[in-house]
């Protein structure tokens, strides 16, 4: 392993500026405002999701009452004015915004909201032409104005993205907290109560992994990996060695240090198309499938972080990426390099690393008959041909070495949604007609030009407001998979697509209106999100046309 040197970080000059109405001094070492605010001022409701890319909004932060995206402001452009984060909001205003998330199940993870709702009150601020020093009143717009309208809202968050919600709670959450809408009289959600055991039960279901779910976490207080580390952890960075070896890593004091000790360049967007790997098998079908290497996206960088001799905290402090980080190597690296030095290390993998060594989501090419036979040549991912069995006896998997990045069996519905979509292209399976997971859990999906309908039945629902929430972000992730998402992988298998927009997640204004019905039925609870996924998967493909190819475009 290679420790940094520090001896860049020469002293620079002295930056004046506000943040959450307290005068702040730093030095100036060439770092942006999201260093600062997540280092030395200990703003931890800032993340980084992709930094320093500017893309995923997730850093975001009022600058004199403007949203910016911190990771991409140089420290030295705020000299003399006023930062705001979410610390620096009103308790009330804290509350109003928290309280709305958590009605409308408008967060999950909750790595991305802090920044969406600092983005909504930039949005509130501008309309009602007030100044941040005022927000904090009771009352927000005269009585001859009005909060700006959902679509308004859905054009703001062009500079955020979000997997987890599939952006209509979002914009749900956005209308209840201006007061376009109140909390649904239906609304039976117990995410707001005290140890809100029913939505924690259903958000653990659904991702999969230990989840709650409240107005804390909706404010970025989820307990991420990132965050919980001691303030004098090490930083360690990945280096150009594989990242499973902990030699390979190099260790600096701070981030800022050990990334540049490490000289990575910035990722970009390739301009290469995205190919679908593997050969279709020889056939005369019914219908052929070929999918890409698709990144699960999550906006929550892994991370990890261990003292000497400790238990390591991994990546899956609140949510696992829908199946992604569960395998991850980390937390193992995270306890040698601690022991090693005899000091706590945090992990902190760049997005552009996390792109190039996580686990995606296995490239498949199949053809299959209408009596719901055929082949699916998939790329080799233990417990793959397992999964497709569940749902498709009659294909035949054939698992094939393709370079490229890792895959993993436990991303969302890996393999066995792939094998719905093909029968349904088929007709072994018709669309709008239930589809069952491995789990028994039971969805109906119906995708046209007026958006997309699910029906979805999982035992007792537990939380019906966290249910929905997870179902209609399974609906448009499925949607977004079909229609826009992939990466440029080159026939080396080197993965050319680095950064986070360039994985083609749809955003909020491209996303067709979603409605989901939750009908209660007796047995145990199980997962819903991913029949629902699955099911939208294969009535989009349907609706878009049943091209071979992913993504239709």
């Amino acid at each position: 392993m290679e420790m940094a040197s520090t001896e860049h970080a020469s002293e620079g000059a002295s930056v004046h500026f506000t943040v959450d109405g307290q005068p702040v001094e730093l030095v100036d070492v060439g770092g942006t405002l999201l260093d600062a605010l997540r280092g030395p001022l200990g703003r931890r409701s800032v993340k980084d999701g992709c930094s320093p890319q500017g893309q995923c909004g997730c850093c975001t932060v009022l600058v004199d009452g403007q949203p910016r995206v911190s990771c991409v402001t140089p420290l030295r452009r705020v000299s003399g004015r006023s930062v705001t984060t979410l610390e620096g909001l009103s308790d009330e205003d804290v509350q109003r915004w928290s309280g709305a998330f958590c009605a409308a199940g408008g967060s999950q993870c909750g790595f991305c909201t802090p920044g969406i709702i600092l983005r909504f009150v930039g949005l509130e601020l501008s309309a009602a032409s007030r100044s941040p020093a005022s927000y904090s009143s009771d009352k927000h717009f005269s009585d001859n104005e009005a909060p700006p309208d959902r679509d308004r809202a859905a054009r703001a968050l062009h500079a955020h993205l979000c997997r987890c919600t599939g952006w209509q709670t979002v914009l749900d959450a956005w209308e209840v907290a201006v007061g376009i809408v109140p909390i649904p009289a239906s609304n039976q959600s117990d995410c707001a109560l005290p140890n809100g055991e029913a939505s924690n039960r259903r958000a653990t279901l659904e991702g999969r992994s230990p989840q709650t779910v409240g107005p804390e976490v909706s404010l970025g207080r989820g307990g991420f990996a990132a965050d919980t580390a001691p303030s004098n952890a090490l930083v360690a960075v990945p280096g150009d060695g594989p990242p499973d070896d902990p030699g390979s890593w190099v260790v600096a004091d701070t981030l800022v240090e050990a990334r540049r000790a490490a000289g990575k360049v910035q990722g970009r967007r390739t301009t290469a198309e995205v190919v679908p790997p593997i050969d279709p098998p020889d056939g005369d079908w019914d219908a052929m499938l070929r999918t890409a290497w698709v990144e699960p996206a999550a906006l929550e960088t892994d991370a990890a972080w261990c003292v000497p001799a400790g238990e390591p905290v991994g990546p899956l402090a609140n949510g696992g990426a829908f199946g992604a980080k569960v395998d991850s190597v980390l937390p193992a690296v995270a306890r040698a390099l601690a022991d090693a030095h005899g000091s706590p290390v945090l992990l902190a993998p760049s997005r552009e690393d996390i792109v190039r060594f996580g686990v995606k989501r296995p490239p498949v090419a199949g053809g299959a008959l209408a009596d719901g036979t055929g082949v699916l040549r998939v790329a080799r991912t233990p417990g793959i041909a397992e999964a497709v069995a569940a749902v498709a006896p009659g294909l035949e998997v054939v698992e094939v070495e393709v370079l490229g990045p890792p895959t993993s069996a436990a991303i969302r519905a890996a393999g066995w949604a792939e094998a719905v979509v093909l029968l349904t292209g088929a007709g072994a399976l018709i669309a709008g007609q239930p589809i069952v997971s491995p789990d028994g859990a039971e969805a109906t999906a119906t995708v046209d030009d007026d958006g997309i309908r699910v029906t979805v039945k999982c035992g007792d629902p537990l939380d019906e407001v966290v249910l929905r929430s997870y179902c209609i972000g399974a609906a448009h992730m499925a949607w977004s998979w079909i229609t826009a998402e992939g990466l440029s992988v080159d026939a080396a298998g080197t993965v050319h697509d680095l950064t986070v927009r360039s994985f083609g997640i749809v955003r909020a204004t491209e996303t067709p209106p979603i409605t989901v019905e939750v009908l209660a039925t007796d047995g145990r609870s199980v997962n819903g999100s991913d029949v629902v996924f699955a099911a939208v998967a294969a009535a989009t493909w349907v609706h878009r046309g049943s091209f071979p190819d992913l993504p239709t475009g």
